[in-house]
């Protein structure tokens, strides 16, 4: 146990300020301070809100990590920290942070990707991942299928969201049924009281000329907005529940069968979900069927290891170092469009040798 790499992971992507300490594949701590609250009144993240949240919550929450892990900062291995993708202002918080904390401690520092980051957080939950491993990630910004032989070095997609992403269609129904923000939950919850095959709302990108492993929800979020405002239009009411149900079938029934689809054309005999949309009870459930009938083992994260969270970002550095991963150098920088090809930003000439980081000039630390 002792010889597992202890890692810190800094996750600072959207709203939520993520700091998780995991010793190789082991949990220690989990600490998160969400500012949703604060954008529920907007309809959606704040960018600039959202940054500044992350400010004032980086330092007291990896305090809180360090202390639930009963460990000091002396003894990490190495501190990790999503570099991107993600909102731009909210990343460099937590990619100045990083530098800040490795350059005082002297440890190595790992800018890692924040898809990749939600495929290695599983290991947390079932063990070292499957190589290769299919995950299918669902959020509020992204809708992927990736296949991952080398979760450190070789991520490959397969397919991915051509507009809205399933978390944002979750968001935006919610909104036309004036359900609050973020909708993910509460679709959920009203849904398990509707009735899913009330209404036929459109499967995208399903025809047999369609993209097999791409997605899109554009088309979905119109035809529900559409159908609720000819009810409201003709002054009848909106049966909301079955709406819900009708609306989430129809995003999971496109998620899942894809995914299955991927799985059988590659030859693959796990499926991993992550990513928030995950924790969505009808996609595990239907997952879980269509796996089972298709020989399939699927692995799904707890809910909590589903939305974006610092022991993702840890997961992911501890494995970097286990496998003698090239560490990032001071140049690292927040990249909102960081390609999930690249599970890492190593440093411009792979440097293993961190005592380095003494011989830098300061004035590099926020480039």
């Amino acid at each position: 146990m002792a010889d597992e790499p202890l890692v810190l992971g800094i996750e600072t992507s959207c709203d939520e300020t993520g700091v998780g300490i995991v010793r190789g594949t082991t949990l220690l701590a989990d600490a998160v301070a969400s500012s949703v609250d604060t954008h529920a009144r907007f309809g959606g993240v704040v960018p600039e809100i959202a940054s500044r949240a992350h400010l004032e919550a980086m330092v007291p929450t990896i305090e809180r990590a360090l202390k639930d892990a009963g460990v000091s900062a002396r003894d990490l291995d190495g501190i990790a920290v999503t570099a991107g993708p993600g909102l731009a202002g909210a990343l460099l918080v937590g990619v100045s942070a990083a530098k800040a904390y490795a350059y005082a401690l002297n440890k190595p520092l790992y800018g890692v990707n924040h898809l990749a980051s939600h495929i290695c957080v599983d290991q947390l939950e079932h063990g070292p991942l499957p190589e290769p491993t299919m995950a299918l990630l669902v959020s509020g910004g992204h809708s992927s299928l990736l296949l991952a032989p080398d979760i450190t070095s070789d991520v490959r997609p397969m397919g991915a969201t051509i507009d809205d992403a399933a978390g944002e269609a979750f968001d935006k129904i919610a909104r036309v049924l004036d359900l609050g923000f973020p909708g993910g939950p509460v679709i959920d919850r009203l849904a398990k009281e509707g009735d899913p095959n009330a209404i036929a709302f459109p499967r995208g990108l399903s025809g047999s000329r369609d993209p097999a492993y791409d997605f899109s929800f554009s088309g979905l979020k119109t035809a529900v907005a559409r159908w609720i405002e000819a009810k409201r239009a003709a002054g009848e009411e909106v049966p909301v529940r079955d709406v819900a149900a009708s609306f989430q079938e129809a995003v999971v029934d496109v998620l899942t069968r894809k995914a299955v689809r991927a799985c059988k054309d590659e030859g693959v005999d796990h499926l991993m979900i992550g990513g928030g949309v995950a924790a969505n009870s009808r996609l595990r459930a239907l997952a879980q069927e269509r796996c089972e009938r298709a020989g399939i083992r699927l692995r799904v994260p707890r809910p909590k290891l589903c939305t974006d969270n610092g022991a993702m970002v840890a997961a992911l550095g501890a494995e970097m170092v286990a496998r003698n991963r090239p560490a990032s150098d001071w140049e690292l920088s927040a990249d909102s469009s960081l390609p999930v090809t690249e599970s890492h930003v190593p440093g411009a000439d792979h440097v293993h040798d961190h005592d380095h980081v003494h011989e830098i000039s300061k004035d590099n630390l926020y480039s």
